[in-house]
């Protein structure tokens, strides 16, 4: 027996709902991914949110648009598999900890590596629970029981094994290079990992005087005159006629007194500041260069936290800022210093912390990416991986083929230690999968490991293929690798989805995924990105408690395309959450109808009337649109449509039609068949946007549907609808059409002449060519127009005096304008407001004429006041024309 309709709220409640399915679901085990030789897997693994708090709004566009791709698919009958994991997310996780110990008052040198660890995997274990809850609560469908950390042991293998092989094949190296250096995360960043910001800062033209004839100078400029002090040399170009003379010779170094040598090299720019630059070759990574042409040495003025160091001399301990002061007043005492000009420059920060970085030379490891990027490239140019949009594909090539050297060495504690160990007997180096004993070298067991980890980003570049398996040829590596999807936002897509492209082509010999889609990032309803400093960020949880998760999930994904970014506001979530409960309302009617319902549920063709044969054809006409935007990755518009159909056709037209044929003294064929088979249909065209409503109701009509499709017990396995292209209808279409434009027009009518909500005006229909059909919707037209309604032949002649005469694509509807309101009572009410109107207007007019009020009134007010003037005109020009009407 169908769910009495008493027994359904009002209005859907969504915490009533929510846990129950998904608690439903797991127990199923629809989640969970099986090995089907005999079909094709659709697989997508998880971008792994970071240990560093809970889920954002982000994280909520990323687990919709997923579910979406893994529930539609799963419907369509294909085994999926949706990995769900963590990152251990280094730098950021770290400096999070960190933070908390200092507010307790200690740090993790006071406490020791192992016990900071420990404090570590407390944290991340905390926040793995926490995500873990959090995407539950999106409805997310993915495979619990794979769940994957980072950290986790199978990664970690995959992690020593790609070092291993990359060393042995010399793709990773151990070099003094110039890195970005955080001194707040003490920590050297890869080039992606900082932000550079263009600021107004200042260029210090600065003497060196010669060492040969103390009187004459070189005057170089620069913008960091605290790095005077790690100086080697003076370098010119050499076809700059200007220093011929002086290249060879020597200069004294201001503050410190040492002499350093004239250069010539060809990097300089003759023209920036004087055409001679001062290198400092620790410090700059142009100057490194041509200190390696030039053998010139390098000197480190700097510490871990950039404070100055024992090559700074005097300066030595000062932070890295006082010491500019210092130096700028002792090079103003010592006449040194020219003049100060203002000058834009970028300067890079710490994508994390915000902190200015300093280019500082460092042994750091380094894995060399062109050998890596040449087959990753291809893969994009030869078609075997398409990003989406088509438009990134220009962006990913130009990065890849200018790419540098990626630095993957960090001096912190948390993250895959670097399975690389020094001998202190040979000084010779051990890489190695398995934690050494001994020197490969000599046999030695005095050996130590790098106290440095691995960039984030290299474990996270592995996930397609650790997270299955590999280094050992598993049978899940096998069937669901390559994966087929990676979605993920466009901003790391050189951070991560071209690493994960060269590392698994490297790996495994093949591509990671076929296909690449980039969401945009959700801003405010200003369009401004969501930050805690603007103070504008949403929490998923705390939304979706207050509009339901489906409302949450609709907001996010409706209006979305790849690649481009979208706005989420209490519109939105209102919208989503007014559609769940037009859903919900819908559906109670058709249930209470079905409950009076007692004959054959089978579609019978014969006994279908037009409005029923319309609305199979426009459910038919949205599942093809569906089923192409969903095969083209445009969600957001194939939700869209859904949403208009239900909206619009289903609950606007044709329930308002069957409400009138399930009326006191109805006769012909019920609608009760109709209403329940597009209900439970769109149910399923829906389910992968909003999983909880649509299983909420697919259980309440699901013994009203025919015996084939009962056999599944939850929507989620049950099949997607397939459009069916023989139920297309050109009269049921045409006639409806007619139907439609007819009542809009009179309801716009209405709303025009401000129509009392209860008055019943008079409409005439003219129509030749359908007026047989027209007219046996007449009843349905007058009640949902509101309006006493007569068909005529359009060769008959209606008089215009009075009406108003719509001219529609079918038929002309003239409305006389005494049925809308009292013409006498209208056009004394219209007469008085021109009276107040034209008052205002000679007012303002003669205000604007008068002299002294235009010489005297600030031109603020005079402008106002003439604004003010055309907007009454134009309201008077509208009065008029409104009683001309009458």
């Amino acid at each position: 027996m169908t769910q009495k309709s008493d027994e359904m709220p009002k209005a859907y409640e969504p915490e009533k709902v929510e846990e129950k399915w998904y608690r439903f679901w797991l127990e199923k085990g629809y989640f969970k991914s099986k090995i089907d030789h005999e079909k094709k897997p659709f697989v997508i693994i998880m971008p792994p949110p970071n240990v560093t708090g809970e889920l954002h709004v982000g994280h909520a566009l990323t687990a919709t648009l997923e579910d979406i791709m893994i529930r539609w698919h799963r419907m369509l009958g294909e085994p999926t598999l949706w990995l769900p994991g963590v990152d251990h997310s280094g730098i950021a996780a770290q400096v999070v900890v960190e933070k908390l110990l200092a507010k307790k008052g200690t740090d993790r040198h006071q406490l020791g590596r192992e016990k900071f660890l420990e404090r570590m995997w407390q944290w991340a274990e905390s926040c793995r629970s926490t995500i873990t809850k959090q995407h539950q609560r999106l409805g997310v469908s993915c495979d619990w029981e794979r769940e994957t950390f980072t950290l986790d042991e199978g990664p970690s293998k995959a992690v020593r094994t790609v070092f291993y092989n990359l060393y042995n094949k010399g793709l990773i190296y151990r070099g003094e290079r110039i890195i970005n250096w955080c001194p707040r995360c003490a920590t050297a960043l890869s080039d992606l990992e900082v932000d550079h910001q263009e600021l107004i800062g200042n260029l210090y033209y600065v003497r060196y005087p010669l060492a040969e004839d103390n009187d004459k100078y070189v005057t170089v400029a620069t913008t960091r005159p605290e790095t005077i002090l790690g100086d080697t040399a003076v370098a010119v170009n050499p076809d700059d006629k200007r220093f011929k003379a002086l290249i060879g010779k020597k200069v004294i170094l201001p503050a410190v007194k040492r002499v350093i040598p004239i250069v010539a090299d060809e990097a300089v720019d003759p023209k920036f500041g004087t055409g001679a630059v001062k290198i400092t070759p620790a410090h700059d990574p142009v100057d490194f260069e041509v200190a390696r042409r030039q053998g010139l040495d390098k000197i480190n003025i700097l510490n871990p936290d950039a404070t100055m160091n024992e090559n700074a001399g005097p300066y030595k301990g000062l932070d890295r800022f006082e010491a500019r002061k210092a130096i700028l007043k002792d090079l103003e005492r010592e006449e040194l210093l020219v003049k100060i000009e203002p000058y834009s420059h970028s300067v890079g920060h710490c994508q994390r912390c915000r902190t200015i970085i300093e280019p500082i030379a460092s042994q750091q490891w380094f894995v060399k990416m062109q050998p890596l990027a040449e087959p990753a490239i291809e893969a994009v140019t030869g078609g075997s991986i398409k990003i989406i949009p088509q438009r990134f594909n220009k962006v990913y090539l130009n990065w890849m083929e200018n790419i540098r050297d990626w630095c993957i060495s960090r001096q912190l504690w948390w993250g895959h230690r670097i399975p690389v160990w020094y001998c202190n007997q040979c000084s010779e180096l051990t890489v190695s999968i398995e934690d050494a004993t001994a020197c490969q070298n000599c046999g030695s067991k005095d050996i130590q490991q790098d106290s440095d980890v691995l960039d984030t980003w290299f474990s996270s570049a592995l996930w397609p293929h650790s997270t299955l398996g590999w280094p050992d040829d598993t049978p899940d590596l096998r069937y669901f690798y390559p994966t087929t999807v990676m979605e993920t936002g466009y901003d790391i897509l050189f951070f991560w989805v071209a690493r994960m492209i060269m590392m698994g082509i490297e790996d495994t010999g093949s591509i990671p995924f076929s296909v690449v889609y980039l969401h945009g990032l959700i801003r405010d309803e200003r369009g401004e990105k969501m930050s805690k400093l603007r103070g504008n960020v949403l929490n998923p949880i705390d939304t979706l408690e207050k509009y339901g998760t489906d409302a949450l999930r609709f907001a996010v994904s409706t209006g979305t395309s790849p690649g481009n970014d979208t706005k989420l506001s209490a519109t939105k979530l209102e919208a989503g959450r007014n559609f769940a409960n037009k859903l919900w309302n819908a559906a109670r009617f058709v249930i209470r109808s079905n409950q009076s319902y007692y004959g054959d549920m089978d579609i019978k063709s014969g006994s279908l009337l037009l409005e029923d044969r319309w609305i199979i054809g426009r459910l038919n006409d949205t599942i093809a649109d569906v089923d192409k935007l969903m095969q083209d990755y445009q969600f957001g518009e194939a939700q869209r449509q859904i949403h208009d159909f239900l909206w619009g056709d289903y609950c606007d037209w044709y329930i308002e039609m069957a409400k009138i044929r399930l009326g006191a003294n109805s006769i012909g064929s019920s609608p009760v068949p109709v209403l329940i088979h597009i209900l439970e249909k769109s149910l399923r065209l829906l389910h992968p946007f909003m999983p909880f409503i649509t299983e909420e109701l697919w259980q309440s009509i699901k013994k009203s549907i025919p015996d084939d499709r009962q056999s599944v017990d939850s929507i989620m396995v049950a099949a997607y609808p397939e459009a069916d292209k023989k139920t297309r209808d050109r009269e049921a279409e045409r006639v409806m059409a007619a139907v439609i434009e007819i009542v809009r027009s009179i309801r716009n009518v209405r709303a025009e002449h401000n129509v009392e909500i209860n008055r019943q005006i008079d409409a005439a229909i003219y129509i030749t060519e359908l007026k047989p059909a027209i007219t046996a919707y007449t009843k349905a037209i007058g009640k949902l127009a509101k309006a006493n309604v007569k068909i005529l032949d359009k060769k008959e002649e209606h008089k215009a005096e009075n009406t108003i005469v719509l001219v529609l694509k079918e038929a002309e509807v003239v409305i006389p304008m005494a049925s809308m309101v009292d013409l006498q009572a209208e056009q004394q009410k219209l007469r008085k407001e021109i009276e107040q109107v034209q008052a205002n207007v000679n007012r303002l007019e003669k205000m604007l004429a008068n002299e002294d009020f235009i010489m005297k009134a600030p031109q603020a007010v005079v402008d106002k006041e003439k604004a003010k003037l055309l907007s009454a005109r134009d309201s008077l020009g509208r009065l008029e024309e409104h009683l001309k009407r009458f």
